[in-house]
C-alpha cells in the first residue's frame, strides 16, 4: 500500500449510503492499512463495514475497497485493500450515456440526447443552437429513484453537415453529494463495461 497512498494524499470514501460519503487527508501509512483525518464529521459510517475509496495519483484514478478498522473521533484506520485498480488517467470517468434531457434558462427549454458523462459534464447532441454564454438548468436522471440537479455550461459546440450541434459541456453548482453520486454512477458503469 505504501507505492500507492502516501502521506497527505487526498482520498474519498464511500460507504453504501451516498449521503453518508466523506473525504481526508491520509496522516500515515503503515504494512497493515492507513489513517486519515476526515473532512467532515463521520456520520454513517461504521466499524468492520465495506467502503469504496478513491484517490487521484500520479498513475490515475485510484480505486479499492476496503472496511474501517477503527474510528475516534475524525481519524479513521483503514485495512489494506485485497486488490485495487487504476481506473484511467483523466480526472473523472467518463462514460457512455444516451437519454434524452431537457436544458432550462428562463422561460426557455431547449431538448437534447445526452452521449456521454463524468462528474465533471457532459457531451450532448441537439437540433437547437444554444447560447455558448448561457449556463442552463439540468436534470440528470441516473435512474427511477436517482437525479442529480445542476447548471450546465457549455464549453465547445461544434455543428455538422446535418444541422446537429454536439455540445460539451460542464457541470456548475453541484453538490458535494452530487458530485460523488456522479463519481461512484461513471465509475461502476466503467466496471461493468470492463467485465463484459
Amino acid at each position: 500500500m505504501r507505492e500507492l497512498i502516501k502521506q497527505e494524499q487526498l482520498v474519498t470514501i464511500v460507504p453504501k449510503d451516498f449521503k453518508n460519503s466523506n473525504k481526508g487527508k491520509v496522516l500515515e501509512v503503515s504494512q497493515e492499512g492507513f489513517s486519515m483525518e476526515l473532512k467532515y464529521k463521520p456520520e454513517g459510517l461504521i466499524q468492520n463495514h465495506v467502503c469504496e475509496f478513491y484517490s487521484l495519483t500520479d498513475n490515475g484514478y485510484l480505486y479499492f475497497e476496503s472496511y474501517i478498522q477503527s474510528l475516534e473521533n475524525n481519524i479513521i484506520k483503514i485495512a489494506n485493500p485485497v486488490k485495487h485498480r487504476f481506473l484511467q488517467r483523466r480526472k473523472y470517468t467518463r462514460v457512455k450515456f444516451v437519454e434524452n434531457i431537457e436544458l432550462i434558462f428562463e422561460k426557455e427549454v431547449h431538448k437534447a440526447r445526452t452521449l456521454d458523462l463524468s462528474a465533471g459534464g457532459m457531451k450532448l447532441q441537439t437540433s437547437e443552437n444554444l447560447d455558448i454564454e448561457k449556463a442552463y438548468k439540468v436534470v440528470i436522471k441516473l435512474s427511477n429513484e436517482q437525479e442529480v440537479k445542476c447548471k450546465y455550461q457549455l464549453i465547445r459546440v461544434e455543428r455538422d453537415d446535418n444541422g446537429l450541434y454536439t455540445i460539451s459541456g460542464r457541470f456548475t453548482q453541484l453538490s458535494n453529494i452530487d458530485k460523488m453520486v456522479l463519481v461512484q454512477y461513471c465509475m461502476q458503469k466503467e466496471m461493468e463495461n470492463q467485465n463484459k
